[in-house]
Parts: structure tokens; C-alpha cells; sequence
């Protein structure tokens, strides 16, 4: 996979344009960072790291509170009519959500299980039926809210796995997050307790780690 071709085009021929997309939850709409066009996929876009700006068609159908379901359902058939050639996605926190608000195992061995299951539909219909390429993040802990640190690594197994099958790189933005500080808004005084979103460090972390991938990815010729 690669994350875009480098080749000489014509800025006005759009048609060989790399289609970017940007899928997911509020961190592709770019919540919490100020202005919200600070969030990281429009970092990704604006400093040419999936493709020259010139070169480049963005579209970003993140809608905030999109959970894996929500994804399946509305942003794949978007997806279907835009014809990406290279896609983000951020997934899996807010279905992690329903389960800090539900935390009766039964409801829990529910929720897991249908993350997999709409995951591995999504890949299915971005990578296998779209030909797309491309590149997902797993999760980052917040310590300050009691249970992410030992549910988040079970999503993010779920991710590995499911990324794994269909050959899709994932940008770790759990460790990044983990070590870093000044990244949740949760961390600023006076924060709502349950503001778990990314400040502009935060979605510059989240920029890095999708670009590093992306780099790690690129055909050898794209390189240069």
C-alpha cells in the first residue's frame, strides 16, 4: 500500500488527482484542536504528507459521535461515491463510550464483538471492493477516566488483528499519548472530566504517527 502518488501531474487534471478521505470519528473532524483545521488530517493535507496540495482532492466525512456502526452505515457508501484513493480512519472510541456507560459484562462481550464485525465490513469495503489505501489508528488511553487502561489495548488488539487481515498499517497513537503530555484536553485545569478529546499538540501527535506509516508505506519509487 502507499499513500499516494508523487508523480508530475497538471494541477487541472483532477482525474489523476489522489483522492483523499478522511473517515471516522471526531478526531478526522478535527474537535478539539483550535481552529478545528488544526486537527490532523487536515495537518496530513495541508503539509503535502499524503500527496502534493496541488495534487490532492480532501474530502472528510468524520462526523463527531460516529461510532463503528455509524461508519459502516453512512461514511462507506460516501466513500463509494467520492472513490478514495487513500483513506484515514479513526474508529472505536465511541463505541468504547458505551461501554464506560455500561459496564455489565454481558453488554461489554456485546459491544466487542460488533467493533470487529463492523471493522472488518469497513476494511472490507474500502480495501477489498475500493481498491483504497488505507491507514488506521488505534486507541489512546486517558488516564484520568477509570477502565480505559484495561479496555483500550482490548480495542486495540481488535484493530491489529482486523488491520493485519487486509494488509492496512496502523498508526500507533497509543504509546505517543501514553508518554506525552499536554495532549487531552481532559489534562487542561478546569476541564470537563469527560472531555477526552486531543488538543493541537494532540492532533499533531496523531498527524505524526499517521505520517510515519504513510512513510513507512510508500512504493520505493515514491520515496524519492
Amino acid at each position: 500500500m502507499n499513500a499516494g502518488t508523487r508523480h508530475a501531474r497538471l494541477p487541472w487534471q483532477f482525474e489523476q488527482h489522489t483522492r483523499y478521505m478522511v473517515m471516522g470519528d471526531s478526531l478526522g473532524s478535527g474537535y478539539g484542536a483550535i481552529p478545528q483545521t488544526r486537527g490532523y488530517a487536515y495537518q496530513l493535507y495541508q503539509g503535502g504528507v499524503v500527496d502534493q496540495v496541488s495534487h490532492t482532492l480532501f474530502c472528510n466525512a468524520s462526523v463527531i459521535g460516529a461510532t463503528s456502526a455509524d461508519v459502516l452505515a453512512y461514511q462507506v457508501p460516501l466513500a463509494n461515491v467520492f472513490q478514495p484513493t487513500v483513506v484515514t480512519l479513526t474508529v472505536g472510541g465511541n463505541d468504547l463510550a458505551k461501554i464506560l456507560e455500561n459496564r455489565d459484562p454481558e453488554f461489554v462481550q456485546a459491544v466487542l464483538p460488533e467493533f470487529r464485525s463492523n471493522l472488518n465490513r469497513i476494511l472490507t469495503g474500502l480495501v477489498d471492493e475500493l481498491g483504497a489505501a488505507v491507514y488506521i489508528s488505534n486507541l489512546y488511553v486517558i488516564d484520568k477516566i477509570p477502565g480505559t487502561a484495561d479496555i483500550i489495548p482490548i480495542f486495540n488488539q481488535i484493530v491489529a488483528d482486523v488491520a493485519d487481515s487486509f494488509a492496512v498499517p496502523v498508526a500507533d497513537i497509543y504509546l505517543p499519548f501514553l508518554k506525552g503530555r499536554d495532549l487531552l484536553l481532559i489534562e487542561r485545569h478546569g476541564a470537563s472530566p469527560q472531555e477526552t478529546h486531543p488538543t493541537n499538540a494532540g492532533h499533531t501527535a496523531i498527524a505524526r504517527a499517521f505520517a510515519e506509516v504513510m512513510e513507512n508505506n510508500r512504493l520505493p519509487e515514491e520515496k524519492g
